[in-house]
């Protein structure tokens, strides 16, 4: 029986977006329930300091990446774009916490372009068996 094409990376990349997904509902809980003050720093942020607000923001995400997780499996183009996307930023993201946390921001960002590359290299739909093979 020959293993579908590119099973393993897209099962991968899938797999990551669930649990990133699942992740940020945590952080959306966090911050719905969080009571003490926040640094000086935040007052500026970009949706101001009011943390329901960012505990939406990350609770659609959370959905959203939870959904794309489940219709990469699927081979869907939109999720695939959206895991292309979220592994990209995962990726850049991390870059600024390698002072801090070296080991922890290098594993993240490997995960973030093993996910780019699952799904740049085998999201697409898979090749169709009527394709022309060439023979030597």
């Amino acid at each position: 029986m020959e293993e579908e094409y590119g099973l393993g990376w897209l099962m991968f990349a899938s797999i990551v977006l669930v649990i990133a997904g699942i992740m940020r509902i945590f952080d959306a809980i966090w911050a719905w329930r969080y009571d003490g003050a926040l640094p000086e720093e935040v007052q500026d942020a970009v949706f101001g300091d009011d943390l329901t607000t960012y505990g939406w923001l990350w609770f659609i995400v959370g959905i959203v990446l939870i959904l794309a997780g489940f219709a990469v499996f699927q081979r869907s183009q939109w999720a695939r774009w959206v895991g292309v996307f979220a592994g990209a930023v995962m990726a850049i993201s991390a870059v600024a916490w390698m002072p801090v946390y070296p080991i922890w921001s290098f594993m993240y960002i490997m995960i973030g372009i093993f996910v780019v590359y699952g799904l740049a290299a085998y999201g697409s739909r898979p090749p169709s068996s009527t394709s022309t093979t060439y023979t030597t």
